[in-house]
């Protein structure tokens, strides 16, 4: 019978608690429990998820001190018992996968998870999904070990402190081997419990491109891509990123003059759209589309190391070897589409691809129809 399945469980579910630290029966082991919860835990009432809860007995100390607790565990036995354990509590108990339990995310103060992370098949994606669950500001109670002595199985304290290291502000570890009183018995392996404060998400954000679709009537300008090591033989409209101490309009008035000599005032260029892109397997970025007249003097490749041509192309037949969220961006803008994602999936291409699934998603702006397919030059 396979030892992590519920049948497992079930079936161990009316002799578990007659292990000291399980059913914490002897009022000197409940004791030495209830001390070291009351450190890991907050010190006023707050939401503690168990994982793996088995009979309750953690959770119920837990909420015996005021926190409000859901408890969840894989066997509907360990439920049963644990829902008996906590009656006359405002606990709640459910069966679920502790791995993915049936709970929000972001809906919990504390995540609390005693000898589960081991044996599961891939601790660290585990660790991650829980820190998912909780509020900002929120902790994760381990207690773990490597039990055994000539044998040992489990995870030790450094081994558990590197896995949390990307995602913890701080790791404590309280070691509990020589602490008797847990186990009812003396023991001689690893034992500890890890406080782990898990980072708030960083602050969110992206690269900022300024495009310029420059117009001659109803034809648009589009250079080469050469030597820039991303998209290279792709057509693109002249194009850069915004730098510190810019506004997107003055970023794109110098992209103009610096790729393609054309100079331009503020009062020449008109916010044509803005779209919020991701490359195939990239970080997504904001890209600002302006419109200028381009019937003055003709463009000029000033930067030849990057671009091996310039041409006008008609704006309603432009040809498929366009670098892909330019060419959406194009095709959003003839729709008269202002506000647009274009999120690549994983194995989409760069280039146009004229069969591949589309990725272009307007958003509409409330109260504003939809503008003409065909756009006057401001």
């Amino acid at each position: 019978m396979d030892e992590k399945s519920g049948e497992y469980w079930d079936a161990a579910a009316d002799r578990f608690d007659e292990e000291p630290d399980h059913g914490l029966r002897e009022p000197a082991v409940r004791e030495a429990w209830a001390g070291r919860l009351k450190g890991w835990l907050p010190d006023t009432p707050a939401d503690v998820l168990d994982l793996g809860c088995g009979t309750g007995s953690l959770a119920a100390l837990a909420a015996e001190r005021g926190h409000r607790v859901t408890g969840v565990d894989r066997s509907p036995r360990m439920v049963a018992l644990a829902r008996a354990k906590l009656a006359g509590t405002d606990a709640r108990v459910v069966v679920g996968d502790a791995v993915q339990p049936p709970v929000a995310a972001g809906r919990f103060d504390v995540v609390l998870v005693r000898h589960m992370l081991w044996a599961l098949p891939d601790p660290v994606a585990s660790l991650r999904r829980w820190a998912g669950l909780l509020r900002r500001g929120g902790r994760i109670v381990l207690v773990e070990g490597r039990w055994g002595e000539a044998a040992p199985v489990g995870i030790s304290a450094a081994e558990l402190a590197a896995m949390v290291r990307p995602f913890a502000a701080h790791t404590e570890i309280e070691q509990l081997a020589h602490d008797t009183a847990l186990w009812g018995r003396p023991v001689r392996d690893e034992r500890y419990a890890a406080v782990v404060r898990v980072a708030p998400p960083r602050r969110h954000s992206e690269i900022v491109d300024v495009h310029l679709i420059l117009r001659r009537g109803d034809r648009v300008l589009l250079g080469r891509r050469v030597n820039t090591g991303y998209a290279d033989g792709l057509l693109h409209a002249p194009s850069g990123h915004v730098e510190a101490g810019e506004d997107v309009r003055e970023a794109v008035i110098r992209e103009a003059y610096e790729e393609v000599g054309v100079a331009l005032s503020p009062e020449d260029v008109s916010v044509a759209l803005v779209m919020q892109h991701r490359a195939p397997g990239g970080d997504a970025r904001i890209g600002w589309f302006f419109v200028a007249d381009g019937t003055g003097p003709e463009p000029v490749n000033r930067e030849p190391d990057k671009c091996s041509e310039l041409g006008w192309f008609p704006l309603d037949a432009l040809p498929d070897d366009m670098v892909a969220y330019c060419r959406a961006g194009l095709d959003a803008y003839r729709a008269g589409e202002r506000f647009v994602l274009h999120l690549h999936e994983p194995g989409d291409t760069i280039v146009h691809d004229p069969d591949a699934p589309g990725r272009a998603v307007a958003l509409r702006p409330s109260g504003c129809s939809t503008m003409a397919a065909t756009n006057a030059v401001p």
